[in-house]
């Protein structure tokens, strides 16, 4: 069931009615949800699941209390340019009716905009799935999700109703980190190489750009280099390197003992972290 999203300004709490074009009592929902805003807006699904209980204080005995929100169990949600990815959103909360229906609203920079609402699978919580995307859908009627711009910190903002019809809007109930993708390469060389000589490691660190649908390169950016023994499990960084203006990566080392080489990225507030497959190097005496 689609409807119009209503603004902040538009909720009120503590009773039935909360704004003229939405109904505080429920509707049967026949299929999922889905609904845009904007060429910014995030488009997506929506599931109910079976989540777990939370509460909180400060709010006057009989209103519903919104406890709070988890966005993806806590874990950033990154995103590419070919896949939709698909994460979960819990609202959790107390009433002595109980939760009935909840109204969730995700709002990210540049008008970065989500809605959708959902019946409570249990009396002290609801939880959403949403599906976001940066790459065009052929065929469909909608626009593609994401903007570049729209990257970084998303807030969250929850209205919940129970099975008394009281309703309860929390602004701001939760946040979270809308990232783009990020991926490495790497290659070392010579191989083999002679103990004791130096090898030369290279590599490139590009991102999704949710404007072309591509990966271009990241400019600017330290990446660990890092080396793991033959029979070790553990990557140790042996040096820091900084992105050029396409992205690419230059590095040289000593090769004292057969291993894999690799270029680590931790992310930034905007872009996910990245990791390169090891490239093994065989040192002979």
């Amino acid at each position: 069931m689609s409807r119009v999203a209503v603004p902040p300004g538009g909720r009120r709490s503590g009773g039935g009615a909360v704004a003229p074009s939405v109904a505080a009592a429920p509707v049967a929902h026949s299929e999922p949800a889905r609904r845009v805003a904007s060429r910014g807006a995030v488009v997506g699904t929506v599931a109910v699941l079976l989540a777990g209980a939370g509460a909180s204080a400060g709010v006057a005995a009989g209103d519903p209390a919104v406890g709070g929100v988890t966005v993806n169990g806590g874990r950033d949600v990154v995103v590419g340019t070919t896949h939709d990815v698909r994460f979960p959103v819990t609202v959790t909360g107390a009433d002595g009716s109980g939760l009935s229906f909840a109204d969730v609203d995700l709002k990210g920079p540049h008008g970065g905009f989500y809605t959708t609402d959902t019946f409570c699978e249990t009396a002290t919580a609801c939880t959403t799935m949403f599906t976001v995307n940066a790459h065009p859908a052929p065929g469909g009627d909608d626009p593609v999700d994401l903007s570049n711009a729209q990257a970084g910190t998303w807030s969250v903002d929850a209205l919940v109703s129970t099975g008394d019809g009281d309703s309860h809007f929390a602004p701001g109930a939760g946040t979270f980190a809308l990232k783009r993708a990020a991926r490495l390469t790497v290659n070392a060389s010579p191989e083999p190489v002679a103990k004791g000589a130096r090898i030369t490691v290279t590599g490139k660190l590009s991102r999704a750009n949710w404007d072309t649908y591509r990966y271009a390169g990241y400019t600017g950016r330290s990446v660990r280099l890092q080396f793991r023994p033959k029979n070790s499990g553990t990557y140790t960084t042996v040096a820091t390197a900084k992105t050029d203006g396409t992205g690419s990566l230059r590095a040289t080392a000593k090769a004292v003992k057969d291993g894999y080489w690799r270029w680590n990225f931790v992310g930034t507030g905007t872009t996910g972290p990245a990791k390169a497959a090891g490239d093994y190097v065989d040192v002979r005496p």
